[in-house]
């Protein structure tokens, strides 16, 4: 069963919104709480990932390619990830994702693509 882009984008909020709450436990110094945020944000990705190209490109423009190669490396080196990378992504990039999302969220309720 397909799911819709509203439904992917409702995931990706909820999955950035688990995230907010794994940070409260503390930093990304904390191997723990750095894991579960990881999971969290390329989850987050991965969700708007699985949605149709012009939900991509709509919502994120260029920027999904950048995107997804965050995603890439969250998945496929966390062997080897900077959490200061990590950090500085949370704390100015995803501020941003979230917003692109709240924004697609309102215009798909609106039967926009």
């Amino acid at each position: 069963m397909s799911r819709s882009d509203q439904e992917l984008v409702a995931d990706a909020l909820t999955h950035l919104s688990v995230m907010r709450t794994h940070l409260t436990r503390g930093d990304l110094g904390d191997q723990t709480v750095a894991d579960a945020v990881c999971l969290r944000l390329a989850a987050a990705i991965e969700a708007i990932a699985n949605g149709s190209d012009a939900l991509r490109t709509g919502t994120f423009g260029d920027d999904w390619a950048l995107m997804w190669a965050t995603r890439n490396r969250i998945a496929h080196g966390y062997a080897h990830i900077d959490f200061s990378i990590v950090t500085a992504t949370v704390e100015r990039d995803v501020p941003w994702f979230e917003d692109r999302l709240q924004h697609a969220a309102i215009r798909l309720s609106n039967g926009k693509a």
